[in-house]
């Protein structure tokens, strides 16, 4: 097990399979699929992300460098949330862009029956380190933990 302590932008525990991208995740792309078509598993629709595509997203410690792409990327986090199709957790290696914490941030404040753990700058050797599949847990401090 290694450990890795980061920043508490969404607080909240959890231990999930980890799901592991090296680029950036469009949200709008990779969420659309899960918010339009009412898939369930949240299916990575964004083809430009090689290590995503495909997956699904819903239930799993989604682990990357940062989010990319339109200024709905907040909102479709937000949607994501409400609709039951987000991940378990999203771990950021980089610190969390601006339209990504707001969308986290509205889960946490706005949505009582979901819970949405975001831990930023938790550096390159944990995006290195971690594999899809990997148990990951969150603790409420920011630590994350990965077997």
């Amino acid at each position: 097990m290694k450990e890795f302590h980061g920043r508490v932008v969404a607080k909240g525990t959890v231990s999930a399979p980890a799901l592991v991208s090296h680029v950036g995740l469009n949200t709008l792309a990779s969420f659309q699929k899960a918010l339009q078509f009412g898939d369930k598993k949240a299916t990575c629709g964004d083809q430009n992300n090689p290590d995503l595509y495909g997956k699904q997203m819903a239930g799993t410690a989604l682990c990357l460098p940062r989010t990319i792409g339109s200024t709905t990327g907040g909102l479709v986090l937000y949607c994501a949330c409400s609709m039951h199709r987000q991940p378990a957790c999203m771990l950021f290696s980089e610190p969390i862009d601006s339209l990504a914490a707001a969308g986290a941030i509205l889960q946490d404040v706005w949505l009582d029956d979901v819970s949405m753990p975001v831990v930023d700058c938790l550096g390159e050797e944990f995006l290195n380190y971690v594999r899809d599949g990997m148990t990951v847990t969150v603790k409420e401090n920011g630590v994350v933990e990965v077997d």
